[in-house]
């Protein structure tokens, strides 16, 4: 091996494209690249830094916890993984009493709560919504909602169905939410007898979607999917990745939904420091999956558990959920006035500061070119966002960590308007 690698003139050995920005440091909403400049981190991270970068209670929780135990096999009790869990239950809907944390991301915590859905019920296959991105391993690519994601792959899992998601700004089967009387989930009864194999262990869905364009169900529809899967014996599982402790402005967004699913992942913003911890919540009855039949060398991992409990104590307070809701509200406002004066934003759509701004051409159609170059106008300005569908979509994602205030989401907004005019010039 070479020891002569200089890594400030070089690109690394990575297998894979990094962009161009080196990045050193960071604080709250705020990271530093090595050349100095700041940017406004809007995408929290990969969506998990609920605190945003370094903040200081999770960073003092790190530090302890590295000073008495650093690693723990999930087979053993720890003090502060079984406190990860009692706050869990505590801060779900009441119904779910039982936590699986030997998961150490979304996408596992995902592939478990399936297995338990198919050990429980019998059955085999998994209805996840057009656009569904519940994970990344082989199994949850197959189930995705988008093919991008598995179509170079000779060998994805079989058993997903995916049915059309409840978006209404562009609604599958042209209704509108007022007349339409839930049309997208009474038809999943034609895709289970179609489309399947007819025997459905699970309907697995983001209550609001992530990587799929921030579509945000309209008032009643989750609570019309629990009903239809109880009366078909289907379990219901929310994906709560991205939506769960404070992302929505409520704990969980079952809360903000006022639903009750039967189980519920959660990773992402559960450690809130970036750490891996995730976890499968469940009904006392789809008790029963076998230690071994689903366990990961991360799970439960005490020093990512104990920053969780750091974030979880600070998150759970109703006054800092109130200040998600009151700021994510006034960025939402200020962001659909900016559509006032650039029609591309044909969309402001979110609760709290989860946030999709969708873009469109002249002609109303969906427009990835917009959403791309509005993208890289606002990384001009120091502004991190993603673009939906891995940047294939059309729609702005927008993750600021929920320590976001007032002035920084007023300076979030001058920026985009920079950005559009950046783009108008440009065009």
């Amino acid at each position: 091996m070479s020891d002569t690698f200089d890594k400030s003139t070089q690109p690394p050995p990575a297998y894979y494209q990094l962009g161009p920005a080196r990045l050193v440091g960071g604080s709250g909403l705020r990271v530093w690249d090595a050349d100095g400049r700041e940017y406004l981190d809007c995408a929290a991270g990969t969506f998990n830094l609920s605190l945003g970068h370094n903040h200081p209670a999770v960073v003092d929780a790190i530090k302890a916890q590295t000073d008495d135990l650093l690693f723990a096999s999930s087979m053993f009790q720890t003090d502060v993984s079984n406190r990860v869990m009692e706050m869990l239950v505590e801060l779900s809907p009441a119904n779910l009493t039982r936590v699986n944390l030997r998961s150490s991301g979304g996408s596992t915590a995902t592939e478990g709560a399936v297995k338990i859905a198919q050990l429980h019920t019998g059955r085999r296959d998994v209805i996840v919504p057009f656009r569904g991105h519940v994970g990344q391993t082989l199994a949850a690519s197959g189930w995705n909602g988008m093919s991008r994601l598995r179509a170079p792959f000779p060998t994805v899992y079989p058993g997903a169905v995916n049915v059309p998601d409840p978006y209404c700004h562009r609604c599958f089967y042209r209704q509108k939410p007022s007349s339409c009387d839930f049309l997208c989930i009474d038809r999943i009864d034609d895709f289970i007898r179609y489309a399947g194999s007819g025997s459905v262990a699970t309907i697995l869905i983001e209550p609001i979607s992530g990587a799929g364009g921030n579509i945000v169900p309209p008032p009643g529809y989750l609570k019309r999917l629990r009903e239809f899967c109880d009366e078909r014996d289907i379990v219901l599982i929310f994906d709560e990745t991205q939506t769960s402790f404070g992302r929505t402005g409520f704990l969980t967004a079952a809360e903000a939904f006022g639903v009750e699913p039967h189980m519920m992942t959660v990773s992402k913003g559960l450690s809130g420091s970036g750490l891996p911890l995730a976890a499968i919540i469940t009904e006392e009855r789809l008790v029963g999956m076998d230690r071994s039949q689903h366990g990961f060398t991360s799970g439960g991992h005490p020093v990512a558990a104990a920053a969780a409990i750091a974030t979880l104590t600070l998150v759970r307070r109703p006054e800092f959920l109130e200040n998600v809701r009151s700021v994510g509200a006034a960025l939402k406002a200020a962001l659909l006035d900016l559509g006032r004066t650039y029609p591309e934003i044909c969309d402001v759509r979110g609760l709290g500061l989860m946030l999709g701004i969708e873009l469109s051409e002249p002609d109303g159609s969906k427009s990835p070119r917009l959403a791309n170059a509005l993208h890289a106008a606002l990384m001009d300005r120091g502004v991190i966002t993603r673009v939906s569908e891995h940047s294939e979509g059309n729609t702005i994602e927008l993750r600021p960590p929920l320590i976001l205030t007032h002035e920084d989401a007023r300076l979030v907004v001058e920026r985009f308007g920079e950005a559009l005019e950046m783009m108008r010039v440009r065009s």
